[in-house]
């Protein structure tokens, strides 16, 4: 029983399965009044001039969320604008730290709208439109609140170490040709690569658990050639089930009533990229451990990774809506295509016997597609596998990651992924990270050279763009000194980011965080949303400005700064205050904090040639406690720690 954690009851829901540790009921809830508001419950706390408000996983605008509006309702929209209410996943953790320091989860699988010092209303003003169970996490400080929130809610997805290698994804790969000849440009280049990612067009016709046998004609045989040369493969995998009479997988689920249901209760029918697609009833444990099974006609080929997509569920248009023109409602997010937002309304799930219209679960079916394939892949493979998602929900995150859906080849988009990071941290999903130089649009080569330089240190760290857009594979740029340079940089600095990852998630903690929460007493730091801490040890101000020849950085105290050229590491000390810093493109900048050690390693063309136990250490530090295991087994534990020291 955790004790620094109560939950207060108000209505009843959908088991959501976030919260997985052992919860007292309480009394009175604390902090805020709650009234009742149709069938749901409006929450008001009142928020001090200096409070910061964190949390919220994948939402726009900064660190602080104060000021802004947001809408916890999982929504397939790439157009990315700060005041855009919702995204792909929904994530309803809040810190408020101040005067008064607590956390409060509002733990719903419906619609929640989150209005923090909205206007200046100086409160945290929450409606959640059905039942909802409110956790209330007490702790002295914001980051001690986090890793109590974290205990409760379970530990992080563990990728194999091939799974922080640098992915390269595309829609519009179509054929063996294609990836053989970008595996070929990043080796030719001279420029890591771990994995490339088959969009929809490996598949028969958009269907899932298909592949196109003119394009792939053998695909085991492929899987083992691209392995031969230090490259996965990593196909996507949709919600949908197309329509297709005579399809195993079609056939299966319909016979054994495993598709949601319409209101007239036959199986609902939406077009997706296939065409006809039914809906798997993922909140039924039948119905994921059939979904899993799946994954076997990939597994059996040789292939350990996979990404979910289409899975909020993105709906192009349903049978209710085909031919009629799109509507918009006041606050609600615009849809893709033709889509209604009463499509939610026109199907249903089957929860312990009970019909439950889709719109009170909405935000938990992605979350469970992503339960239902890692299920299955515990099943099918004997070791880790890379499995990340675009619909989420908290407690997905034990199950694999994220990335934070489809956003655009823009300076701004740039500045969100940093801002995003300790958000989704606080949260639990450490495995993230950003379609890095954009999804659509044409990236330039200065903000795929500044992005990459940031994704450099994040866990998921994958280039990935649109059919139509400009070719955004590093190789194809000019001056490709600069790209195998930031490259190179993220495989020697595998032995700290494999260490400080495993560490964070067996010890419930996070990954990526804000200064505040490693300086507290900080003033200046504790508005700082464009400089992060990455473990432990480092401090990471990547440039974020189109044009900028470097920027200004704030130290809370000295540090070792660190300098990459692409060839080297150079370090000087730097004093506590604000510095203007030079970062010519191919330069990363980085600093380790005051005592502290950073680990790194030797070149690498992919993970296969990594070895994480040959060091340099870099730093004023004395000891260093290094993570270190086989990257593949299941089995972790603190005990593959290993301590290491500065000679001399």
């Amino acid at each position: 029983m955790i004790t620094t954690i109560k939950k207060y009851s108000f209505g009843a829901h959908a088991p959501t399965g976030a919260v997985t540790a052992q919860v007292e009921e309480g009394d009175t809830l604390p902090y805020f009044s709650a009234q009742s508001e149709g069938r749901g419950t409006r929450f008001r706390c009142p928020l001090e001039k200096d409070d910061i408000v964190y949390g919220l996983g994948e939402t726009m605008r900064g660190i602080d969320k104060r000021g802004g509006r947001y809408v916890s309702f999982n929504t397939d929209n790439p157009h990315h604008k700060q005041d855009m209410p919702s995204l792909y996943g929904s994530h309803n953790f809040i810190v408020v730290d101040g005067k008064k320091t607590f956390g409060a989860f509002f733990d719903t699988p419906a619609r929640a709208v989150f209005e923090i010092d909205y206007g200046g209303s100086g409160e945290v003003n929450v409606l959640c439109e059905r039942g909802v169970t409110v956790y209330i996490v007490e702790g002295e400080s914001a980051h001690a609140v986090v890793r109590r929130f974290l205990r409760a809610v379970g530990r992080s997805y563990l990728p194999p170490l091939w799974a922080f290698g640098f992915g390269q994804s595309r829609w519009g790969y179509k054929d063996e040709r294609d990836i053989r000849r970008i595996a070929r440009g990043y080796a030719k280049a001279g420029m890591p690569l771990d994995y490339i990612c088959m969009d929809i067009d490996y598949m028969d016709r958009y269907i899932d658990f298909t592949v196109n046998k003119k394009r792939f004609p053998d695909l085991k045989a492929f899987v083992s050639e691209m392995k031969g040369k230090g490259v996965r493969l990593v196909p996507i995998v949709d919600a949908g089930i197309k329509v297709e009479p005579g399809d195993p997988v079609y056939e299966e689920g319909v016979q054994k009533g495993y598709f949601c249901k319409n209101i007239e209760g036959k199986d609902f029918c939406a077009a997706v990229w296939p065409g006809m697609t039914h809906f798997p009833d993922f909140l039924r444990p039948e119905v994921r451990a059939w979904f899993g099974r799946q994954y076997k006609v990939y597994t059996d080929a040789g292939i350990e990774g996979f990404w979910n997509d289409m899975n909020e569920p993105a709906i192009f248009y349903s049978e209710y809506t085909k031919g009629k023109t799109g509507e918009r409602s006041e606050g609600d997010p615009l849809y893709r295509g033709n889509t209604f937002l009463s499509d939610y309304r026109n199907f249903c799930h089957n929860i312990e016997g009970k019909e439950v219209n889709h719109w009170e679960v909405h935000n938990i079916f992605g979350a469970n597609m992503t339960r239902a394939s890692a299920e299955g892949l515990d099943a099918l493979l004997g070791g880790r596998y890379l499995l990340f998602s675009r619909s989420s929900y908290i407690g997905a995150h034990r199950y694999g990651g994220i990335w934070t859906g489809d956003n655009s080849s823009c300076w701004d988009h740039l500045r969100q992924n940093v801002r995003q990071m300790p958000s989704l941290n606080m949260c639990g999903f450490l495995y993230s990270g950003a379609d890095t130089g954009g999804f659509g649009g044409n990236a330039s080569r200065e903000l795929l050279l500044r992005w990459l330089a940031f994704s450099a240190f994040t866990p998921l760290f994958r280039d990935h763009a649109s059919k139509g857009t400009r070719p955004q594979e590093c190789f194809r740029f000019r001056g490709k000194k600069d790209f195998r340079s930031i490259l190179s940089l993220r495989y020697r600095l595998l032995p700290y980011i494999y260490s400080e990852f495993m560490k964070a998630a067996l010890s419930f903690d996070m990954y990526m965080q804000p200064l505040a929460f490693g300086y507290p007493q900080d003033s200046r730091a504790r508005r700082v949303e464009d400089e992060l801490l990455v473990g432990g040890s480092l401090l990471i101000a990547p440039v974020l400005e189109k044009g900028a020849k470097g920027r200004l950085v704030y130290l809370p105290e000295a540090m070792t700064e660190v300098r990459w050229d692409g060839a080297s590491f150079r370090t000087r000390q730097a004093a506590a205050g604000e510095h203007f810093v030079k970062v010519p493109l191919g330069e990363v900048v980085f600093y380790i904090r005051k005592g502290k050690l950073l680990p790194v390693g030797g070149a690498a063309m992919h993970t296969g040639e990594c070895d994480l136990s040959a060091v340099t250490l870099l730093g004023d530090g004395e000891e260093y406690e290094q993570y270190l295991d086989d990257g593949l087994t299941r089995s972790v534990s603190e005990g593959n720690i290993r301590l290491l020291r500065r000679l001399g």
